[in-house]
């Protein structure tokens, strides 16, 4: 109660007041869609539109230069505004220069782990940006780029009609089905222990109170054993 009682008064000052942002990131570890809203909130970014999602292990320098439309997701990549090569040009050759540029991210978007995003730059809109790629230019509509520098390797709806046939050959599928696009902490723990026992052939195992490997389907003293799977459709 204590600690739910202090995430609220974190994240009501966090939000209200633009303050204690360290003590928010602590205390209440955001997922993508929160802490993209208080960035919005705050203004950070020259806009942002609608359902947007920023991990906060996103770097995003001169962000006034960059602009977010809808249903943008960042997750842990990093995007430049500015060329720093440029102080030491300056210096070495007795110059002023300056090299900026927008990041201009359009609708439907996600960028990966790692993917780097250069100053200048047009993205999408429907498109995605690999992890781990580094973007010098532009990213082309309905598109999927990938690589150093990023280059266009499919087209998403390729991407779209893979994932669809994937989805039709898991065994969880009606899970998936029963919980929609959001997500649900109930049913994940279901979907962790098909999942695991798909991938590996065993049941899913987390840490117990000392750190100790249990598995989470034997809390009840069933000594392993698996339920029989649920009926799919």
């Amino acid at each position: 109660m204590i600690k739910t009682a202090v995430r609220r008064l974190v994240r009501h000052i966090a939000f209200k007041y633009g303050r204690a942002e360290g003590l928010f990131r602590r205390i209440c570890q955001p997922g993508g869609e929160e802490w993209a809203a208080l960035l919005k909130r705050q203004g950070r970014l020259h806009s942002m539109g609608d359902h947007c999602s920023v991990q906060m292990n996103v770097v995003i320098i001169d962000s006034k230069y960059v602009r977010m439309g809808n249903n943008v997701r960042l997750s842990g990549c990093t995007i430049f505004g500015h060329d720093g090569s440029v102080n030491m040009l300056n210096h070495a050759f007795g110059l002023n220069l300056d090299r900026v540029g927008k990041v201009d991210i359009l609708d439907n978007v996600f960028i990966g782990h790692g993917a780097i995003v250069l100053p200048g730059a047009t993205i999408g809109p429907n498109s995605i940006v690999a992890a781990g790629a580094v973007v010098t230019g532009d990213v082309a509509a309905d598109s999927v780029y990938a690589g150093v520098p990023a280059r266009r390797i499919c087209a998403i709806q390729d991407v779209v009609d893979r994932m669809v046939a994937e989805q039709a050959s898991y065994p969880w599928r009606a899970l998936i089905a029963k919980r929609g696009p959001r997500f649900d902490p109930v049913i994940q723990r279901e979907l962790d222990d098909w999942r695991i026992r798909h991938f590996f052939g065993e049941p899913a195992v987390e840490a117990g109170r000392n750190g100790a490997p249990f598995d989470r389907l034997t809390k009840t003293g069933d000594q392993g054993r698996l339920d029989p799977p649920l009926p799919v459709g």
